[in-house]
């Protein structure tokens, strides 16, 4: 059973807003952060979010500061990313993932839970 669910990925033009969700199925992770991560074609998983256990403390990765949020669910199951600004570069297939600490950590290897991810493509 995946631990995580995402949904609302989509093609969107460059300029507009998308907004992922992710959905624990069967566990609970309110003492776990927990990060979104993207793909990209042939490239590695990179952090592009991420939210301490409290949600009191968020960390983004430069090039989407300022355009992403991540906030976590108030039953603390749920994770989001509201996305605004997307450009090309924003491509890729996003994860969600729920880390073994309790503080934000920006290495994939820090996250044991994994979503199967949804994909995001930017294009005109």
């Amino acid at each position: 059973q995946v631990p995580l669910v995402e949904s609302g990925g989509g093609l969107v033009q460059p300029g507009g807003s998308l907004r992922l969700s992710c959905a624990a199925s069967g566990s609970t992770f309110v003492n776990n952060a927990m990060a979104w991560f993207r793909q990209a074609p042939g490239k590695e998983r990179v952090f592009v979010a991420g939210i301490n256990w409290v949600g009191a403390a968020t960390n983004y990765a430069d090039s989407v500061m300022g355009r992403f949020t991540i906030s976590r669910g108030t039953a603390e199951n749920t994770l989001t990313l509201q996305m605004h600004n997307l450009q090309p570069e924003d491509t890729g297939v996003y994860y969600c993932a729920a880390s073994i600490r309790s503080s934000i950590v920006r290495s994939s290897a820090e996250y044991r839970y994994w979503g199967q991810g949804t994909q995001v493509t930017v294009s005109s």
